[in-house]
C-alpha cells in the first residue's frame, strides 16, 4: 500500500520536526516519490528472506519500501537526528516493521561488523561524494552480500559499469570488477528528491562473483592498479616504472605477464591485473 512509504509532504514534516536542512556535504538528497522506492527495489530482485544493508537510510523512504520486501534491514546512518528518528517512522508508517530493523548511527566507511542476521544484499541511496570508497568497504567486509542495488551519481554509474576500453573506464570500474559483475540498469530523474540535486542518478544492480584466481592479494593487485591509472596517459612500462624500478624492468615484467608493455592501463581487465601482480618486482 502507498500510504506505508513516504510521500513529499511527510518528508518535509519530518526534515521540520527535526530542524533538518540537508547537507550537501553529506549528499542528503530524499527520495519523496513512492513510484522510485518501489522501482528501485524491484530491480534489486530481492526474495523475501533477504537481509538488506542499507547505507544513508535518511528519512526513510527507501527503508520503508525494503521492510515491505525482505526479512530484515540494517540501516547505517551517520547523521544522530536520522538515526534516532528512524525506527518510530516505521512503526508510525508500517507498525510491527520496526521489529526487523537494527539502525547503526555510524560512519560507514568505519563498520566493520554487524549484528546478526548478517547482511545478504546491499541496496542504496549511497552519498555522492564517498559513493565508491562506500561501496568497496561494504563488498570487502561483508562477504555475505551476494547481490545489490545502489543508486549514485550517474557520471559515476557509468564508470562502475565500464568495461575495460571504455573513455570513462578507470580505478573504480576495475576494483568493483574484482568483486562484482555490474550492470546499469536505470536511471533515476533529480525531481525525485528532495531537495532537488543538479545531476541525474544510475542505478546499478550489483552480483557478486569470484575474484580472479591469482596468488597476489587483493591489497597487490589494487595497488597495482592504483599506479597503472595514476598517469592515464602514460604507457603501462611507463606508468609501472616506479614500481618495478625502472620503464625496462616494467616492461620485463609486463610480458612476463603477456601484457604489451606499450598498452595504457584503461585497455586491461581485473585479470590482467591480477595476473601481472603475480610478477614481482626484480623477479
Amino acid at each position: 500500500m502507498a500510504d506505508g512509504l513516504l510521500d513529499p509532504r511527510r518528508i518535509r514534516e519530518l526534515a521540520a520536526e527535526l530542524d533538518l536542512r540537508p547537507s550537501k556535504q553529506r549528499g542528503q538528497n530524499f527520495v519523496h516519490d513512492a513510484n522510485t522506492v518501489r522501482r528501485i527495489v524491484a530491480a534489486a530482485r530481492l526474495v523475501p528472506e533477504d537481509v538488506v544493508l542499507e547505507i544513508g537510510p535518511g528519512l526513510g523512504s527507501l527503508t520503508l519500501g525494503l521492510l515491505e520486501a525482505v526479512a530484515w534491514v540494517h540501516a547505517i546512518e551517520i547523521d544522530g537526528r536520522l538515526a534516532g528518528r528512524l525506527t518510530a517512522t516505521v512503526a508510525e508508517r508500517q507498525p510491527g516493521n520496526e521489529c526487523r530493523l537494527t539502525v547503526l548511527e555510524a560512519d560507514a566507511l568505519q563498520v566493520a561488523a554487524l549484528p546478526d542476521p548478517q547482511p545478504t544484499a546491499l541496496v542504496a541511496n549511497l552519498p555522492y561524494n564517498i559513493s565508491v570508497p562506500v561501496l568497496l568497504h561494504v563488498l570487502a567486509g561483508f562477504p555475505t552480500i551476494r547481490s545489490g542495488l545502489v543508486m549514485v551519481q550517474a557520471e559515476v554509474a557509468d564508470r562502475l559499469v565500464a568495461p575495460p576500453g571504455s573513455k570513462v573506464y578507470g580505478v573504480p570500474s576495475v576494483k568493483l570488477a574484482w568483486y562484482c559483475e555490474a550492470h546499469r540498469v536505470g536511471s533515476v530523474p533529480p525531481p525525485v528528491f528532495w531537495p532537488v540535486p543538479n545531476v541525474d542518478s544510475g542505478l546499478v544492480r550489483l552480483e557478486r562473483r569470484q575474484p580472479p584466481p591469482t596468488t597476489a592479494s587483493r591489497q597487490q593487485v589494487f595497488s597495482l592498479v592504483d599506479a597503472a591509472f595514476s598517469q592515464r596517459r602514460k604507457m603501462l612500462r611507463s606508468a609501472l616504472s616506479g614500481r618495478y624500478g625502472s620503464s625496462a624492468l616494467a616492461a620485463e615484467a609486463l610480458e612476463r605477464a603477456d601484457i604489451d608493455p606499450q598498452a595504457r592501463g584503461e585497455v586491461l581487465g581485473v585479470g590482467d591485473f591480477a595476473r601481472l601482480a603475480e610478477v614481482a618486482p626484480g623477479g
